[in-house]
């Protein structure tokens, strides 16, 4: 197979239409894409305060188990390599304990977001517990 370095810019003006309505396709996919991936990033942090504050280990390895199957199946449904789609979700994952990992050391030199916005709870008071006084 040869390639030619000059791109598409040789191609019939139908071939050249048809390659950008394909890659704009393509490029809205990547931005949602992107846009649910930091939907995503946004709950995982929210779960990394949790633990964090809960002191609750950063990995689950029985939920990412469960997690991997899961998407293992939806990919073969979608017609999706499931191997493409279980390293898609491991790099993830890796990615979102890093962050958990990040977190509960912040929390625990005081300086999680919850620190920095006057909502963080020592581990040893009575509402890090949960024994906080009803209304709270």
């Amino acid at each position: 197979m040869t390639t030619s370095n000059t791109g598409t810019d040789d191609a019939r003006p139908g071939v050249r239409e048809e390659l950008a309505r394909l890659r704009d396709s393509i490029d809205n996919i990547d931005a949602a894409v992107v846009h649910m991936l930091a939907e995503r990033f946004k709950a995982t942090q929210q779960v990394g305060l949790l633990k964090a504050r809960h002191q609750l280990p950063p990995a689950d390895p029985a939920r990412e188990a469960r997690q991997i199957a899961r998407l293992r199946a939806l990919a073969e449904d979608a017609k999706l390599d499931p191997a493409f789609a279980e390293k898609f979700l491991n790099f993830i994952v890796a990615e979102v304990i890093r962050h958990h990992e990040r977190i509960a050391e912040e929390a625990l030199n005081g300086t999680a977001e919850e620190a920095r916005n006057g909502t963080a709870v020592p581990a040893e008071t009575p509402a890090a517990t949960g024994d906080r006084p009803p209304g709270e």
